[in-house]
This record gives structure tokens, C-alpha cells and sequence, in this order.
């Protein structure tokens, strides 16, 4: 996985805002601009891929997952996830 360290932005009420490739070849998140870039391997399906995101972001935040909640996008590419 390649994940950028993200740990700055690990502040409570902080917004993240992340555009989500799912099937992707590697999971990954790409710093770039306004916007992260996710991709994930999980497919779009029963939620999987929000999974996939929430971990994958977790990770780079170096926060539990049960600290993410998903706030906009749950059926769309461009998702919004705030840190509780």
C-alpha cells in the first residue's frame, strides 16, 4: 500500500474530502491539489469500497477507524469523511 503521511490533518471535526477509484490494480491514496485521490481494490458493491476507503485513510491518518465517519458520498466517487 502506499499511503502519504497524512497525520497533519488528524484534528477532531476535520473534513477530508477524497475522490475514490474502486477495482483499482493497488490501494493506495495519491496527495495532489484540493482533493486526495483513493483508489481501492474492493468493488463498488454493499458498501465494500466505502470499507475499503475508510480503512485505507485510517491508516494514512494513523487514527482507529471508528474515528471516520462518512458524512456525503456514500454511493458517489467524491466522498467526505470527518474525524470525530
Amino acid at each position: 500500500m502506499d499511503l502519504p503521511d497524512l497525520g497533519h490533518l488528524a484534528l477532531p471535526g476535520a473534513r477530508i474530502t477524497l475522490r475514490v477509484t474502486p477495482r483499482a490494480s493497488r490501494a493506495r491514496i495519491v496527495a495532489g491539489g484540493e482533493c486526495l485521490r483513493a483508489y481501492v481494490t474492493a468493488p463498488p458493491e454493499a458498501g465494500k469500497a466505502n470499507d475499503a476507503v475508510q480503512t485505507l485513510l485510517a491508516r494514512a491518518l494513523g487514527l482507529p477507524r471508528t474515528r471516520l465517519r462518512l458524512v456525503r458520498g456514500r454511493g458517489a466517487r467524491d466522498k467526505v469523511f470527518e474525524i470525530v
